[in-house]
Protein backbone atom coordinates (compact mmCIF):
# COMPACT_ATOMS: atom_id res chain seq x y z
CA UNK A 1 0.00 0.00 0.00
CA UNK A 2 1.58 3.48 -0.95
CA UNK A 3 0.58 6.74 0.36
CA UNK A 4 -2.28 7.20 -1.89
CA UNK A 5 -3.72 4.12 -1.07
CA UNK A 6 -3.40 4.83 2.41
CA UNK A 7 -5.54 8.53 1.88
CA UNK A 8 -7.80 6.95 -0.33
CA UNK A 9 -8.98 4.46 2.65
CA UNK A 10 -8.84 7.51 5.12
CA UNK A 11 -11.35 9.80 2.93
CA UNK A 12 -13.16 6.64 1.37
CA UNK A 13 -14.06 5.26 5.51
CA UNK A 14 -14.64 9.24 6.06
CA UNK A 15 -17.13 9.45 3.67
CA UNK A 16 -18.85 6.19 3.99
CA UNK A 17 -19.28 7.09 8.01
CA UNK A 18 -20.23 10.83 7.10
CA UNK A 19 -17.88 12.23 9.06
CA UNK A 20 -18.71 10.38 12.61
CA UNK A 21 -15.01 9.40 13.70
CA UNK A 22 -15.92 6.68 15.52
CA UNK A 23 -18.37 5.11 12.90
CA UNK A 24 -15.00 6.15 10.05
CA UNK A 25 -13.17 3.62 12.68
CA UNK A 26 -15.44 0.57 12.24
CA UNK A 27 -15.55 1.02 8.60
CA UNK A 28 -11.46 1.25 8.41
CA UNK A 29 -11.64 -2.16 10.31
CA UNK A 30 -14.04 -3.78 7.93
CA UNK A 31 -12.28 -2.60 4.73
CA UNK A 32 -8.54 -3.25 6.03
CA UNK A 33 -9.94 -6.89 7.35
CA UNK A 34 -10.71 -7.54 3.37
CA UNK A 35 -6.86 -7.14 2.80
CA UNK A 36 -3.95 -8.88 2.96
CA UNK A 37 -1.70 -8.55 6.19
CA UNK A 38 0.78 -7.10 4.59
CA UNK A 39 -1.53 -4.27 2.96
CA UNK A 40 -3.04 -3.83 6.76
CA UNK A 41 1.00 -4.09 7.81
CA UNK A 42 1.69 -0.81 5.56
CA UNK A 43 -1.46 0.96 6.66
CA UNK A 44 -0.53 0.92 10.11
CA UNK A 45 3.29 2.09 8.76
CA UNK A 46 1.65 5.00 7.15
CA UNK A 47 -0.66 5.60 10.30
CA UNK A 48 2.21 6.24 12.66
CA UNK A 49 4.64 7.44 10.63
CA UNK A 50 2.19 10.62 10.56
CA UNK A 51 1.16 10.01 14.01
CA UNK A 52 4.54 10.39 15.39
CA UNK A 53 5.24 13.37 12.30
CA UNK A 54 2.05 15.24 14.63
CA UNK A 55 4.14 15.22 17.52
CA UNK A 56 4.68 19.03 17.55
CA UNK A 57 4.28 21.43 20.13
CA UNK A 58 2.65 24.36 17.44
CA UNK A 59 0.21 21.18 16.69
CA UNK A 60 -0.68 20.87 20.59
CA UNK A 61 -1.31 24.47 20.74
CA UNK A 62 -3.65 24.31 17.93
CA UNK A 63 -5.47 21.12 19.92
CA UNK A 64 -5.79 23.16 23.45
CA UNK A 65 -7.28 25.89 21.33
CA UNK A 66 -9.88 23.90 19.61
CA UNK A 67 -10.52 21.68 22.16
CA UNK A 68 -10.28 24.10 25.43
CA UNK A 69 -7.54 22.43 26.83
CA UNK A 70 -5.72 19.08 25.79
CA UNK A 71 -3.24 16.97 28.16
CA UNK A 72 -1.47 13.68 26.85
CA UNK A 73 -3.91 11.90 26.15
CA UNK A 74 -6.20 13.70 24.46
CA UNK A 75 -3.31 15.13 22.35
CA UNK A 76 -2.81 11.44 21.46
CA UNK A 77 -6.56 11.63 20.17
CA UNK A 78 -6.47 14.65 18.24
CA UNK A 79 -3.78 13.44 16.34
CA UNK A 80 -5.65 10.35 15.01
CA UNK A 81 -9.11 12.27 14.64
CA UNK A 82 -6.44 14.40 12.72
CA UNK A 83 -5.28 12.05 10.07
CA UNK A 84 -8.48 10.95 9.84
CA UNK A 85 -9.55 14.00 8.37
CA UNK A 86 -7.72 13.52 5.66
CA UNK A 87 -4.36 14.54 3.52
CA UNK A 88 -5.21 17.92 2.81
CA UNK A 89 -6.21 18.78 6.71
CA UNK A 90 -3.47 16.82 8.34
CA UNK A 91 -0.70 18.32 6.15
CA UNK A 92 -2.35 21.87 5.94
CA UNK A 93 -2.23 21.37 9.64
CA UNK A 94 1.09 20.35 9.89
CA UNK A 95 2.35 23.17 7.80
CA UNK A 96 0.51 25.96 9.90
CA UNK A 97 -1.83 24.34 12.53
CA UNK A 98 -3.34 27.84 12.73
CA UNK A 99 -4.76 26.97 9.29
CA UNK A 100 -6.78 24.45 10.89
CA UNK A 101 -9.35 27.45 11.50
CA UNK A 102 -9.89 27.75 7.68
CA UNK A 103 -9.68 24.12 6.71
CA UNK A 104 -11.93 22.91 9.01
CA UNK A 105 -15.97 23.61 7.65
CA UNK A 106 -17.02 22.74 10.88
CA UNK A 107 -15.57 21.27 14.34
CA UNK A 108 -17.53 20.68 17.70
CA UNK A 109 -15.19 20.42 20.57
CA UNK A 110 -17.49 17.71 22.54
CA UNK A 111 -18.16 15.40 19.43
CA UNK A 112 -14.13 16.33 17.09
CA UNK A 113 -10.64 16.34 17.77
CA UNK A 114 -10.90 12.88 19.33
CA UNK A 115 -10.77 9.77 17.84
CA UNK A 116 -8.36 7.49 19.58
CA UNK A 117 -9.69 4.54 18.31
CA UNK A 118 -8.15 5.42 14.72
CA UNK A 119 -5.36 4.54 16.30
CA UNK A 120 -5.81 1.29 16.68
CA UNK A 121 -7.72 0.09 13.55
CA UNK A 122 -5.18 -1.73 12.17
CA UNK A 123 -4.17 -3.67 14.89
CA UNK A 124 -7.83 -4.87 15.16
CA UNK A 125 -8.01 -5.90 11.29
CA UNK A 126 -4.65 -7.78 11.72
CA UNK A 127 -5.89 -9.44 14.31
CA UNK A 128 -8.98 -10.62 12.40
CA UNK A 129 -7.43 -11.52 9.57
CA UNK A 130 -4.27 -13.56 11.61
CA UNK A 131 -4.89 -14.45 14.88
CA UNK A 132 -2.34 -12.85 16.66
CA UNK A 133 -1.01 -9.51 17.82
CA UNK A 134 0.47 -6.71 15.58
CA UNK A 135 4.09 -7.28 14.86
CA UNK A 136 6.50 -4.43 15.47
CA UNK A 137 6.61 -2.10 12.60
CA UNK A 138 10.17 -1.39 12.70
CA UNK A 139 9.66 2.01 12.67
CA UNK A 140 11.95 5.20 14.65
CA UNK A 141 10.85 5.05 18.37
CA UNK A 142 8.42 8.90 19.31
CA UNK A 143 10.70 11.45 20.67
CA UNK A 144 10.03 12.14 24.83
CA UNK A 145 9.20 15.69 23.89
CA UNK A 146 7.60 17.14 20.94
CA UNK A 147 8.89 18.89 18.10
CA UNK A 148 9.21 22.23 18.09
CA UNK A 149 9.50 25.21 20.74
CA UNK A 150 6.92 24.37 23.62
CA UNK A 151 3.69 26.49 23.97
CA UNK A 152 2.25 28.03 27.31
CA UNK A 153 -0.62 26.39 27.23
CA UNK A 154 -1.92 28.57 30.17
CA UNK A 155 -1.25 31.96 29.24
CA UNK A 156 -4.39 32.98 26.81
CA UNK A 157 -2.50 35.97 24.99
CA UNK A 158 0.44 34.00 23.77
CA UNK A 159 -2.11 31.92 22.31
CA UNK A 160 -4.37 34.50 20.82
CA UNK A 161 -1.02 35.85 19.47
CA UNK A 162 -0.14 32.87 18.41
CA UNK A 163 -3.12 31.19 16.55
CA UNK A 164 -5.33 34.00 15.95
CA UNK A 165 -7.44 32.18 13.85
CA UNK A 166 -8.25 29.39 15.39
CA UNK A 167 -8.73 31.79 18.58
CA UNK A 168 -11.38 34.43 16.95
CA UNK A 169 -13.25 31.50 15.40
CA UNK A 170 -12.90 28.98 18.41
CA UNK A 171 -12.95 30.38 21.74
CA UNK A 172 -14.22 34.24 21.24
Amino acid sequence: MDETEFWELIDSARAAAEGDPEDQSDVLVERLARLDPDAVLDFARHFEARFNRAYRWDLWGAAWVLLDGAGDDAFDAFRCWLIGQGREVFEGALHEPDDLADLLAEFDEEEDGDCEDLGFVADEAYEQLTGVALPELGLPSRADEPEGTPVDFEDDTALADRYPKLWSRFRI
